[in-house]
Order: C-alpha cells, then sequence, then structure tokens
C-alpha cells in the first residue's frame, strides 16, 4: 500500500475497476444501499442508453460534440473508449465531494484508472476480478443485451484487464456480492 498522508486532510478517492461482467455495477448498487453516504461518480458517455437507463443517474448520455467539448475543456478527470463508445468522469463534482470530506468511489475501466493514477496518485485502486474466466464468460453472455461481436470485444478486453490486477492496490474477487460491497466498504472507510 502506499502511503497517503493526505488523507486526514480529505477522504482518498476510491476507484473500482475490474474486466466488464464482472458485477461492479451490481456490487456498487449493493453497497449503495447500505451505504448511501458513499458518492458514485455518474460517468459521461457516448454511449446509447440501455432500457430502463434515464439520463443523469447511470450516466450522462451526451454525443460525441458534446464529449469533445469536454475533453478539449479539461471537464474529464479521466476517459476512454470502449466498445467504440467514449466514457468519462466529471472532474469537478470528484472534487467538490472530496472536499467536502464524502467518500468518493469511481467505477471504470483500466484505461480510466491507469489516468486517475497518474494525476491523482494518492487515490486506491481497488481490482474487481470474478471467480473464474468461465464464470466472467458466462456473465457476458448471459446478460442479452449485445451483439456477439460486442461480447467478443468486451471478452478481449478482459483478457487485458485481468492481466493489469497487480497495478492496483488492493483485489477483491466478486464471489459473492455482499461479501465483496462489504469489504469495499471497509476499504471506503466507511463500514
Amino acid at each position: 500500500m502506499r502511503d497517503n498522508r493526505c488523507m486526514s486532510e480529505r477522504p482518498r478517492l476510491t476507484v473500482l475497476s475490474g474486466p466488464s461482467g464482472v458485477g461492479k455495477s451490481t456490487v456498487v448498487a449493493h453497497m449503495r444501499k447500505m451505504h448511501p453516504e458513499v458518492w458514485l461518480s455518474v460517468s459521461a458517455t457516448t454511449r446509447h442508453p440501455r432500457p430502463g437507463e434515464k439520463n443523469g443517474v447511470q450516466y450522462h448520455f451526451v454525443d460525441n460534440d458534446e464529449f469533445d467539448k469536454l475533453v478539449a475543456n479539461g471537464e474529464l478527470l479521466e476517459w476512454a473508449e470502449f466498445a467504440g463508445n467514449r466514457y468519462g468522469t466529471p472532474r469537478a463534482a470528484v472534487l467538490e465531494k472530496l472536499e467536502r470530506g464524502e467518500p468518493v468511489l469511481l467505477e471504470i475501466d483500466l484505461q480510466g484508472a491507469r489516468q486517475v493514477r497518474e494525476s491523482m496518485p494518492e487515490a486506491q485502486l481497488v481490482f474487481l476480478a470474478p471467480p473464474s474466466w468461465d464464470e466472467l464468460v458466462r456473465r457476458l453472455t448471459g446478460r442479452g443485451t449485445e451483439p456477439q461481436d460486442v461480447i467478443e470485444r468486451r471478452l478481449e478486453a478482459a483478457r487485458v484487464e485481468l492481466a493489469a490486477e497487480p497495478e492496483f492496490d488492493s483485489t477483491l474477487v466478486n464471489h459473492s456480492v455482499e461479501q465483496v460491497a462489504a469489504e469495499l466498504l471497509a476499504l471506503l472507510g466507511v463500514a
């Protein structure tokens, strides 16, 4: 673990990352039911909403021109392209919550986690791993929300992401949503 002396002044930003389909969103939703005071950043994305998703809740849905402006103006803490869409974390909201002393969680991909490490080395990076490769494949194909070519791209990306696990400060294995949510809360210093 890194020595983070500034932690006494304000909480550390916590980044949760891991391969697509590992259960990041499910774990975070369960954790926030128990502890809604943990602020989860809402990312901007050029991806179209899935059924049931609402603008400003799961994501800020923007078009490519709007996303370009956010990047050009330095308004994103991190951003990445994945499966043909771009995703990014609005910088101002994260910094505001940290200054207020609120626990902040980012749920982002590997590229984004690396960018956060560069710009905020005091951030705590947490890797969420699947119990096994076969389970990850089952979860991705079981969604039924994406065409086969997108699933194949996600699996290809997952191999790269799993190899990056040593770059993270902590690893949690998602055997049980309840257990891993409790472990994440402990790392956030909330539980």
